[in-house]
């Protein structure tokens, strides 16, 4: 499974990044909201600093709008993913996008029938948001198993990317279930990193070469 770090913060990303495990960035307009800066200019910064995919999400609901401003979005930089939401346009706007050679990330997917439709409409990335099912009382693992069993048994292209990770067992039980891909807050990633008993082991070890 390929991480990506869900995130428009400049910062959290380079500090990812140095870590060597960030195969991809996943943005949304809340997130670059949080920045208060120039949408594209982010995306270039971030374009520097992760050579993989680099969702960016358009905001227009109709299909004009869409197109349009994938295309703006798409000539930033060769690794720009058109992030559209799984309405009926955005499904029409992914057809078109994919027949344009234009890769897109099929988002706020909150069923295995919206997932399997953005697949055949031709999206790159389907991403499921685990967090937000469980958050209104439904399983979001449950929903991304069907997602990545349906995907596997009929050999489809598009990539799973369990996205709205809340914790890092959503991590662990993404990759146990196969998932292309999770893209996951800084914050869950550095409690990815940390375990009490590795910061325990370190304190053993330094008394231990103080007292030898």
């Amino acid at each position: 499974m390929r991480i990506f770090i869900d995130s428009a913060n400049i910062e959290e990303i380079k500090e990812a990044a140095d870590m060597g495990f960030i195969a991809g960035v996943t943005t949304n307009p809340s997130l670059v909201a949080k920045e208060h800066r120039d949408y594209h200019q982010v995306l270039k910064e971030i374009c520097a600093l992760v050579d993989g995919p680099i969702s960016a999400e358009v905001i227009g609901l109709d299909y004009e709008s869409m197109i349009r401003e994938a295309q703006e979005l798409a000539a930033i930089h060769p690794n720009v993913v058109i992030k559209i939401p799984v309405t009926e346009n955005g499904l029409r706007a992914i057809h078109t996008l994919n027949l344009k050679g234009i890769k897109t990330n099929a988002t706020l997917v909150f069923s295995a029938n919206q997932a399997l439709l953005a697949a055949r409409s031709g999206a790159s990335f389907v991403s499921p948001f685990i967090g937000r099912v469980d958050d209104n009382g439904n399983d979001g693992l449950a929903l991304l198993h069907d997602i990545v069993t349906i995907f596997d048994q009929y050999l489809l292209d598009t990539e799973v990317i369990a996205a709205s990770i809340r914790h890092p067992m959503h991590a662990v039980e993404a990759a146990r279930m196969g998932s292309h891909i999770a893209t996951i807050p800084f914050s869950v990633i550095k409690l990815m990193i940390k375990h009490p008993l590795t910061d325990a082991g370190i304190e053993k070890f330094l008394q231990d070469w103080k007292n030898k």
